[in-house]
């Protein structure tokens, strides 16, 4: 089945406000399989933290699910993704729903169980990938991740709550992190995720979902490049299979201008669906100014300050990649600490400036 008409999806979004948010993880969780597992679901700081979001101004959220709490748990996911839709939307904030994620970083494939304490000093040191690289990799697998994209996206393929489903978080991602710097997974992954992206899409078309699909664009140019933005296969093919464009932007604003130029000639909306790594300058004083200005809806990575430690850099030699320095002095990702208080006053003020926030300036 083919993408939505580019006038369904502009009519789709200029129904919706300008879209401000965060990538969400309550600050208990050391992943998303350790979010959602039925002896960690921690619904106080999950309705402690959403409520900290809406007094930013923040109206939506994009949160990772994992497969293997679908097959180990497949009752209790779902009516622990009900709960968090409707504690999201008591607070005004619509949900975004990722379903798979090549992001392992930890380097451990998922297990169904009580999830490790973080690594020391190491930047999302736990990060599990949905269902897992070698999951990806075994071709006999992929009858049950069809059932668990179908059934999960028949259970909400109507709901309101839920923004848009973004079907898979940068495939191909095979980057490790450890205390000694990053490696990379097997490169055989590639095209398995791309195969895998390409089946997830047809699987949720045949449910027919009203809200659109997308897989956002990842693999930038390097620092200083001007080479053409988002030209690998499987950027590519996630941007033409796609309701609407979503792209990552771990880059100066500038860039984050440049990418924007480019995707707009798809003729869809667009949405950065992560960015904001201050080290590397990709920062809020700027940034969201220009997705604000261009119409960008963004979700920013990291909100409050946790056992995913993303406050902490990434590998000081992937920092330099990205044009920056690993000052461990600088929060990375993250804007607030736990008890609520904000990191940097003046980012938090801008974004309750931008978002037309009309809650207290003090979040309680």
């Amino acid at each position: 089945m083919l993408p939505w008409s580019r006038q369904k999806a502009r009519a789709w979004h200029d129904a919706q406000p300008w879209i401000c948010g965060c990538n969400f993880l309550p600050s208990s969780a050391v992943n998303f399989l350790d979010m959602w597992h039925k002896d960690s679901f921690d619904r106080d700081t999950i309705s402690r933290e959403l409520g900290w979001a809406a007094a930013l101004g923040f109206n939506a959220v994009r949160v990772n699910l994992h497969s293997l709490i679908w097959e180990h748990d497949r009752a209790g996911l779902l009516a622990r993704v009900e709960w968090f839709l409707e504690a999201a939307l008591a607070q005004g904030i619509r949900t975004v729903l990722c379903l798979f994620d090549d992001c392992g970083f930890g380097g451990a494939e998922p297990v169904y169980e009580a999830q490790p304490d973080p690594s020391h000093g190491v930047h999302n040191s736990r990060a599990v990938a949905s269902p897992g690289r070698a999951t990806v990799m075994d071709r006999e697998a992929w009858p049950m991740l069809q059932r668990y994209v179908s059934d999960v996206l028949m259970q909400f393929r109507a709901d309101e709550r839920i923004l848009f489903w973004d079907l898979y978080n940068e495939p191909g991602n095979r980057m490790i992190f450890s205390a000694e710097g990053f490696d990379h997974f097997d490169e055989a992954l590639m095209p398995h995720s791309l195969a895998l992206m390409i089946a997830a899409f047809d699987w949720a078309r045949g449910v027919g979902p009203t809200q659109p699909l997308t897989v956002g664009a990842w693999m930038t140019p390097q620092v200083g490049s001007d080479e053409v933005p988002f030209q690998s296969e499987i950027d590519r093919r996630a941007v033409e299979l796609s309701d609407i464009v979503t792209f990552h932007a771990y880059c100066n604003a500038s860039s984050a201008a440049r990418f924007i130029d480019h995707l707009e000639a798809h003729g869809r909306p667009i949405f950065c669906t992560e960015w904001m790594a201050r080290p590397i300058d990709s920062r809020i004083e700027d940034q969201l100014p220009l997705f604000r200005n261009r119409g960008v809806g963004c979700f920013q990575w990291g909100f409050v300050k946790g056992r995913t430690q993303t406050h902490l850099p990434w590998p000081e030699a992937l920092v330099v990649q990205h044009g920056g320095h690993a000052d461990r002095r600088i929060w990375f990702h993250d804007i607030l600490h736990t008890d609520g208080a904000p990191y940097d006053p003046t980012e938090t003020a801008l974004i309750r400036k931008l978002t037309g926030a009309s809650y207290p300036a003090t979040i309680d």
